[in-house]
């Protein structure tokens, strides 16, 4: 039996693995999805204060409070930076460490580098809608999701985010976390999977799937597929 450890992304929560949990579970293994603080029904608790640190700490003491051991720890787009810092820490509790459609990092680089060389535009919108600290909900559609009763839930369910999350720059040891076991997985909606991994998956095993960013809601079952040849 496996255990699968699932970190969601931005203005999300552990809610959006709903659909994921019960088909690993079904398959014999046990998985995790732990909301963020902040985030989903923990929303109450968002602050101005809570950075990357904070949603690091969540990760670890699931591990730690929950007897974990051999982990897979899955990361979705926001949560490959949160796993990575976790990697870090909790090196001797991990299997493999899997980015779905996720932050990269570089020592000392913040998701926000990550997406984008000026923050400008964000940051002007950040202040315009969420009071200068909070990043407001986008369009479910602009993660590839059509489906009409997908994008009711994700609207109802997607709660703003801590920004400072996305700015604080993570601290890490590269030769650590890359002697975890990785695995790359690329959201690439109706294309054709690339000629060559991205840069991004440089070392890690590369695999596709044929969804939009939120493939955790549009594509469980074909996730959930791939999730297990990791095991």
């Amino acid at each position: 039996m496996a255990t699968f450890l699932l970190v969601h992304g931005g203005i999300q929560g552990g809610w959006v693995w709903k659909r994921v949990i019960p088909l690993l579970r079904a398959a014999g293994h046990e998985a995790y999805a732990p909301t963020l603080t902040g985030c989903g029904e923990r929303v109450h608790l968002l602050t101005r204060d809570i950075g990357l640190e904070t949603h690091v700490q969540d990760v670890v003491n699931v591990i730690e409070y929950e007897d974990l051991d051999e982990v897979i720890l899955v990361g979705h787009s926001y949560g490959g930076q949160v796993i990575t810092a976790v990697a870090d820490r909790m090196r001797h509790r991990l299997a493999h460490l899997v980015y779905l459609d996720a932050c990269v990092p570089q020592p000392g680089q913040s998701c926000l580098a990550q997406w984008t060389d000026d923050a400008t535009a964000m940051n002007e919108h950040v202040q315009k809608y969420g009071d200068g600290w909070r990043f407001m909900p986008m369009d479910p559609r602009e993660f590839g999701v059509t489906d009409e009763s997908d994008l009711r839930w994700l609207t109802e369910k997607d709660t703003p985010h801590p920004y400072k999350t996305f700015q604080d720059p993570i601290d890490f040891d590269p030769a650590t976390v890359e002697s975890v076991p990785r695995t790359y997985i690329q959201c690439i909606g109706d294309q054709p999977p690339p000629a060559e991994p991205p840069s991004i998956a440089k070392g890690m095993r590369y695999l596709t799937i044929a969804s939009g960013h939120a493939a955790n809601v549009t594509a469980p079952q074909e996730l959930t597929a791939l999730l297990l040849k990791l095991v």
